[in-house]
């Protein structure tokens, strides 16, 4: 950290990524319990590295400055190896700024979130500027984006099996090349648990669809999911129509809505196809409070989604990315053998498609916005190339 780094830092807000603090004291339990919370929350917050500065008014800004005995550094890494796990990666630095010495705690990006408290176990992310206690969608979020958790495999224990359509199970089994005889659907079931798509409950004779086997094979997924849906608002007549299926068929329905929303002749209706079954694919199903939206507006068409890019991608470099990671892998793979239209078969980067598919009419943005947790595709057009 250098004296020049450290008026950029100063010339910013406070953010998920950013904290200022008047002083630095470690003198206590409490104090080192504080120090521990605000570096987890800041590893656990999306983006990249963060930084806690130490001798700054957190409102004016002013340089107040700070006394650093020669051990705080040690002590410093200390602290966070015994009170965080797994522990997070930082670096403190002290910089001469207007003839003050100002404390920096770098923290790295991480790629092991989520952090835990471990005193008392909890987990901490900030909101804006604030530190706060990390909610259940959000751990489990991280825990699927750090690859300990896939939400696709959960047991939904609340339903039954007889919510999967069988007919989508043997077509999808027949695809993959497996060789299956039964006299009984139900002897199928220990190949569909190994498969993921069914969980079996202990007593060896009850089964349940896991969250990602409804999702695929499942009859009506919304009426125990209802935000996996997909909704269409037409913005020009305030009028809009919720899907509801597995999938492949929902994104057929809402394919065949769209084609006779939209006149234009030469629109590029592939690109806006490919942008909705990445927002499938992608979403963050943890975020239950939403759906996917097609929104048209006046001059736009906006696609968007829960899930901010996630830890291991940034909208540059999966624009050049030819394998790109993928939030829900479990769900990836079933689709792309399940799928007639082949919509999960093209290689290489479906944000570049699409990109370069509009290059005649506009320019395509990609939002990503880690605060709320959400990732927009804007596509020019809008009520200009309907009906």
């Amino acid at each position: 950290m250098n004296k020049q780094k450290l008026a950029a830092l100063l010339a910013k807000n406070e953010s998920t990524k950013l904290d200022f603090k008047e002083s630095l004291s470690l003198k206590t339990d409490w104090e080192k319990k504080e120090l521990a919370k605000d570096v987890t929350a800041i590893a656990n917050s999306k983006g990249g590295r963060g930084y806690i500065i130490f001798g700054v008014q957190d409102k004016t800004k002013k340089i107040i400055g700070i006394n650093v005995p020669e051990y705080q550094e040690e002590q410093i890494q200390q602290i966070v190896s015994q009170r965080c796990d797994p522990p997070v990666t930082v670096k403190f630095d002290l910089v001469n700024y207007d003839d003050k010495t100002v404390g920096v705690l770098t923290i790295y990006k991480s790629n092991q979130k989520p952090h835990q408290i471990l005193h008392n176990g909890s987990f901490y992310l900030r909101r804006g500027s604030t530190t706060d206690i990390a909610r259940r969608e959000e751990i489990a979020g991280m825990l699927q984006d750090s690859g300990l958790l896939q939400y696709e495999t959960i047991a939904l224990n609340n339903v039954s099996i007889d919510q999967l359509d069988r007919d989508i199970i043997i077509k999808y089994l027949e695809k993959s090349g497996l060789k299956i005889e039964y006299d009984r659907f139900e002897n199928l079931y220990p190949l569909l648990e190994g498969l993921g798509i069914i969980s079996g409950e202990e007593d060896g004779e009850s089964y349940h669809p896991t969250i990602g086997g409804l999702l695929v094979f499942g009859n009506r997924p919304q009426q125990f999911l209802p935000h996996t849906g997909i909704k269409v608002v037409d913005g020009k007549n305030n009028t809009g129509q919720y899907f509801y299926g597995d999938i492949t068929s929902m994104l057929d329905k809402v394919e065949d809505y769209l084609a006779n929303l939209i006149k234009k002749q030469d629109y590029p209706m592939a690109a806006i196809a490919e942008a909705i079954a990445n927002s499938v694919v992608h979403r963050d199903y943890f975020s239950y409070g939403r759906e996917t939206v097609v929104y048209i507006s006046k001059n736009h068409i906006e696609i968007s989604n829960p899930g901010a890019l996630y830890n291991k991608s940034d909208i540059h470099s999966l624009l050049k990315e030819n394998n790109p990671y993928r939030r829900n892998s479990w769900l990836y793979h079933r689709l792309l053998v399940l799928d007639e239209k082949n919509r999960f078969l093209k290689t290489g980067s479906g944000l570049r498609r699409i990109k370069d598919s509009f290059v005649d009419y506009g320019k395509v943005r990609f939002i990503n916005n880690e605060k709320r947790n959400m990732f927009k595709v804007i596509l020019p057009g809008g009520f200009s190339i309907l009906y």
